[in-house]
């Protein structure tokens, strides 16, 4: 799984898609979190969710969630070095749609999770974050 702990950004997953988002240009760091949002919210839930497309979402999520006001900072080394710019309100839904499918069935990260003994704190820690974005100035 490449992934030393449950951090938002503790996986090498997460670590490339902070990566890629540093390497594109400004304007076009928007539109990576939106599709990586929109990939996970659109896979149905009898469609396998990959791992990789769940972590990414989640790392998404974060970076989201993080420009909440009085939202948690992103304070990993793995996560983005680069600002971002201000993403609009109206991603928040999608991350919201996206993380109930990142702990629904038939997603493989979940599974990985499960396997590892984790899955309750795991999801834990995913449903804080759903919270965040779907709570007050949703």
């Amino acid at each position: 799984m490449g992934t030393w702990g449950m951090g938002h950004f503790d996986s090498d997953t997460a670590a490339d898609f902070a990566g890629s988002l540093d390497d594109a240009p400004p304007a076009k760091r928007e539109e990576l979190i939106r599709e990586a949002l929109g990939f996970a919210a659109r896979t149905g839930p009898e469609e396998y969710l990959d791992a990789d497309d769940a972590v990414t979402a989640i790392a998404a999520s974060a970076l989201l969630a993080a420009q909440k006001p009085g939202g948690p900072q992103v304070d990993s080394v793995y996560g983005p070095d680069e600002p971002l710019p201000p993403l609009p309100v109206e991603l928040r839904e999608l991350a919201v749609r996206a993380l109930e499918r990142v702990v629904a069935a038939e997603s493989e990260l979940r599974e990985l999770w499960a396997d590892a003994g984790q899955a309750e704190q795991w999801s834990a820690g995913v449903g804080e974050l759903r919270a965040i974005l779907a709570g007050a100035g949703h």
